[in-house]
């Protein structure tokens, strides 16, 4: 899907100026059938962006009074052609300055959650933001954004042990 109208229409009055934003981290995992051998790890659902070429979560911009949830939802299907359900929230955090080929500067408070997918686990590329989807291994993930790696590895944590699970507050590192 291209930008917002409601996007365009603030760009037409304030030109590349900095935005602020809510935005969505859709962590779609599909976890190990019981009885797997340990080895095996869970999948995790992942596009190819056109704009730079990145594998990342689906991601997307809150429209105007949608809750985060929605949005989830909405930029999966938008983006996979898979439908699921937020299950867990993993963090909010400050992302950017953000500055685009056309000089737009956006900044974006990011909501992460873990999703499940409800019915058919087959994407298909949904439209024209990125060039690939697929479901790959956590082990074996082409992501190399530090902070899409953070979340995905808290979406796992959070499924596998979700009573000591606490939202990442911020995007910065965890202290161990």
């Amino acid at each position: 899907m291209p930008v917002p109208d409601f996007i365009l229409n603030i760009r037409e009055r304030i030109g590349h100026d900095q935005l602020w934003l809510p935005a969505v981290t859709a962590v779609v995992i599909r976890d190990v059938p019981p009885g797997s051998p340990f080895h095996v790890t869970p999948d995790v659902l992942l596009v190819k962006r056109a704009d730079n070429g990145e594998w990342t979560p689906p991601t997307g911009i809150c429209d105007p009074d949608e809750q985060p949830h929605v949005t989830a939802a909405r930029e999966v299907l938008e983006e996979t052609g898979l439908e699921v359900t937020a299950d867990a929230l993993l963090g909010v955090g400050a992302v950017g300055p953000v500055t685009y080929d056309n000089g737009d500067v956006s900044s974006y408070m990011d909501t992460a959650m873990r999703c499940t997918v409800v019915g058919s686990d087959v994407p298909v590329l949904g439209d024209n933001e990125n060039t690939e989807v697929g479901w790959f291994p956590i082990s074996k993930m082409p992501v190399t954004n530090q902070r899409f790696r953070m979340v995905i590895a808290d979406a796992v944590a959070q499924l596998k042990h979700p009573q000591g699970f606490r939202p990442r507050m911020g995007y910065e590192k965890r202290a161990r």
